[in-house]
């Protein structure tokens, strides 16, 4: 029993070097800056209750907990709540129409759960503590484009790409490589990007989900029609998405923010 206890553990530790080096929504950077730009606009009430769930981790730091925690075999049901894929690209109202009857397990019916349980309370400080590490991780991720992609290619993990001389994949170059080339720390990076009127705050904010997801798959459609499998990536790519890649960090921080104000401000 110890002998196996000690593997799990061993197992956790290493997975949690291994993973943010592997596709997963933003990557540890992108969580950071989300979830930093969150913080600067919760309410007080809000803020105390975050606290007292979290304790002493961050809001930045606490977007990585549902990819660290992928390591354990325990929580392997979570994986299907980081995206939601489509076979096809849709109207917003297909989109809204899809979501209405959409009963699989995915980062849209798990996102509805989450606000639901979190608002409605009574639930054990363990299910509290994952219910929200969740919230966080999920808005994040779909504001990650391909996190709405094809799921016939796994919202572009399948579509191998160079960014610049390294060999990855599209999915890679969003959650990663892109943030990583401005070679800014997570503070000064949402320091950089944290510019949006009280308007487009509460506009972004007010928006439903399902008007999230749409934008978002709406760049992930532009984004296949631009690559070509094999490609190399590299300054010009930087260049054309850096303002959207930054939108959509900033947005996935407003919005996080404003949900967590509906539900504990």
């Amino acid at each position: 029993m110890k002998t196996k206890k000690l593997l799990k553990k061993l197992l956790l530790i290493v997975g949690l070097f291994y993973i943010p080096l592997q596709s997963m929504a933003w990557g540890t950077e992108g969580h950071r800056i989300c979830g930093q730009i969150a913080s600067m606009y919760l309410t007080p009430k809000a803020r105390k209750a975050i606290e007292a769930i979290l304790g002493n981790e961050s809001l930045a730091l606490a977007g990585n907990w549902a990819d660290f925690i992928k390591s354990d075999p325990d929580y392997s049901y979570l994986s299907s709540w980081h995206y939601i894929n489509f076979d096809r690209q849709l109207t917003y109202p297909e989109m809204v129409e899809f979501l209405n009857h959409d009963n699989n397990v995915d980062a849209y019916t798990k996102l509805q759960f989450l606000v639901r349980e979190l608002k409605k309370g009574g639930i054990s400080r363990a299910k509290q503590l994952l219910y929200v590490h969740m919230l966080i991780h999920i808005i994040e991720d779909i504001h990650q484009p391909m996190h709405t992609g094809h799921a016939d290619d796994k919202g572009g993990n399948d579509i191998k790409v160079s960014w610049f001389s390294n060999q990855t994949n599209l999915h890679s170059v969003w959650d990663s490589q892109l943030i990583d080339f401005q070679q800014l720390s997570y503070t000064e990076y949402a320091a950089a990007i944290n510019h949006c009127t009280p308007l487009q705050r509460t506009e972004w904010q007010k928006a439903p989900i399902s008007q999230w997801i749409f934008e978002s798959s709406q760049i992930a459609e532009k984004l296949y029609t631009e690559i070509k499998p094999g490609e190399t990536l590299s300054y010009k790519y930087n260049f054309t998405h850096i303002n959207t890649l930054n939108q959509q960090l900033l947005k996935a921080g407003i919005r996080l923010a404003g949900v967590l104000n509906v539900i504990f401000g």
